[in-house]
């Protein structure tokens, strides 16, 4: 006995590895445009092959603006 199906098709293959800069403009411009209110829906709205939980990451480890701000600044 395993785990029912939940719908007969399979699910698109997600990505693993390096973010290339064209997945990095579609995240981002993404999230700017319409900001974030559920991130497992994120992946299939903004067209990256990622799960939610990496976009996240993405966001908050290298596109979010704020980082690149601080980042500028000298101390």
């Amino acid at each position: 006995m395993g785990r029912p199906s939940s719908g007969g098709g399979q699910q698109p293959k997600l990505r693993k590895g390096l973010w290339s800069p064209e997945k990095d403009e579609k995240l981002y411009n993404h999230i700017i445009r319409h900001g974030v209110c559920c991130w497992s829906s994120v992946p299939r709205l903004a067209g990256v092959h990622r799960c939610g939980k990496s976009c996240r990451l993405r966001w908050l480890n290298y596109l979010r603006p704020v980082l690149s701000a601080a980042a500028c600044q000298s101390p």
